[in-house]
């Protein structure tokens, strides 16, 4: 069976690192580093989903503004609207919007509020893993039909 967003989601969970509008750049750069992560969900209260900074946003400040773009904040620099999932959407769904619209992150919105962000790498993670299944499957029929 194929695995959707809310498979992916119950296997590695639901946190997503919110960050402020008004926090600068500096500050979200920091909290990437930190967290080891490509993108913030933009939020004032950390369910409301009001934009995402990603790290191409970021490098296209800098690109821009020079060093003065780390004291800008996050809400001039962010993307907006947000390209979202729900938590029904299937595998090949995401790689499709994520292809089209150039995007590595999407959040994932249920009932109009934030209930987690999936990643390039989550996709690409989960496919492979569907593919192992239905490589095994197709290798047991063979073994049990000659």
């Amino acid at each position: 069976m194929a695995v959707n967003v809310e498979g992916i989601i119950a296997r590695k969970g639901s946190d997503v690192y919110t960050i402020a509008p008004g926090a600068t750049l500096a500050e979200a750069v920091r909290v990437l580093r930190e967290r080891g992560i490509g993108a913030l969900v933009v939020s004032v209260n950390g369910s409301r989903l009001d934009g995402i900074l990603s790290e191409r946003d970021v490098v296209r400040r800098l690109a821009s503004d020079g060093g003065d773009a780390l004291d800008m904040t996050v809400a001039r620099a962010m993307t907006n609207p947000v390209v979202t999932c729900g938590l029904h959407d299937e595998l090949g769904d995401l790689m499709s919007v994520m292809t089209d619209r150039r995007v590595r992150h999407l959040p994932v919105v249920n009932d109009g509020g934030l209930c987690g962000l999936v990643s390039i790498g989550d996709v690409v993670k989960h496919r492979l893993v569907e593919l192992e299944v239905e490589n095994q499957a197709l290798l047991d029929y063979i073994a049990h039909t000659r």
